[in-house]
């Protein structure tokens, strides 16, 4: 714990879902005046407080937490706003006298902050409306196919497993005419330099952590994850082409509300769309962060003494 005590640098947390980032970092808070900042690129919509496992009240009254649920849900929050805010947040809690400690699992804001963000234009709603036709007409893996074509220096850089990424190199290429790789080549210089912090990544063993997974989703079930997506479809603004709507097991359980699924159908889907999404995010992990710390956990509670 020396280590951490002995200077104000902020404090990076990353990990896969249900790692137990949360956790952590509450109880490293109550040991160095720190205060959390998030991460997670749905943790920040208004509507999914359970859906993305966001802290519950009793979490946020142990220490200060912020930029949790401060997007509307229409709004298509960008990484370069995430950037943008997370500067100021970090500047206000060095004011307050708070250790900015920057919690998550979204690996591409950790990149924006340690390492710099492209500064690429806005893509055209025509495009990103031709892109969604995309989608619907030939299915949500339709981009990889054509980036490895098109665009191979973008398509070895990107997780092409994930139709989100693949969708955005194939607007910003369309868009621009310029691929993702490139405009990523010319990266302002980062905010919070590698060096000038406290890193680690959060890793288990596969087995360990997809029980978690299973077993918070039930919990999420019970504590009204049902109720949340019936919310979305009244107020009508599901949309699942938004990214706020792309809460893991959002779109299973509102297809069983929708009467196109059966509940345990749509919960065992749920689970392996959150199985699957640890994955990505742990290979995202292990290619771009191989600096971080690790920190290998084998049970749900953290010996602290150990860890730091």
């Amino acid at each position: 714990m020396t280590a951490l005590l002995s200077d104000t640098k902020p404090i990076l947390i990353a990990g896969p879902t249900a790692s137990g980032k949360s956790s952590l970092a509450i109880n490293i808070a109550q040991h160095v005046n720190g205060a959390i900042i998030n991460a997670d690129a749905l943790q920040v919509y208004e509507g999914w407080s359970i859906l993305s496992a966001r802290p519950p009240q009793e979490d946020l009254d142990q220490c200060p937490h912020y930029m949790y649920g401060h997007v509307a849900m229409d709004h298509a929050y960008s990484a370069g706003e995430w950037l943008r805010d997370v500067q100021e947040q970090i500047n206000a809690c060095l004011k307050r006298g708070e250790r900015p400690i920057i919690v998550g699992g979204t690996g591409l804001y950790f990149s924006a902050l340690t390492q710099g963000l492209a500064h690429i234009p806005e893509v055209p709603e025509t495009i990103r409306a031709e892109a969604n036709q995309m989608v619907l007409d030939h299915g949500r893996n339709v981009f990889s196919g054509i980036l490895e074509k098109d665009d191979p220096e973008t398509y070895a850089r990107i997780d092409t497993q994930n139709p989100a990424r693949t969708q955005r190199a194939w607007e910003v290429l369309k868009a621009t005419g310029i691929s993702l790789s490139e405009w990523q080549d010319q990266t302002d210089a980062p905010f919070l330099p590698e060096g000038n912090m406290h890193l680690f990544s959060l890793t288990s063993d596969t087995d360990w952590l997809n029980e978690r997974i299973d077993r918070r989703f039930d919990i999420m079930l019970d504590l009204g994850a049902l109720e949340e997506c019936q919310t979305a479809l009244s107020a009508g603004w599901w949309d699942e082409n938004q990214p706020s709507c792309k809460a893991i097991g959002a779109k299973e359980l509102i297809s069983y509300l929708q009467g196109n699924m059966g509940l345990t159908e749509a919960v065992e889907a749920a689970k392996l769309q959150s199985r699957r999404y640890a994955k990505r995010q742990r290979t995202w992990f292990r290619g771009r962060m191989k600096s971080w710390k690790k920190l290998h956990l084998s049970d749900s509670s953290f010996d602290l003494q150990q860890i730091l």
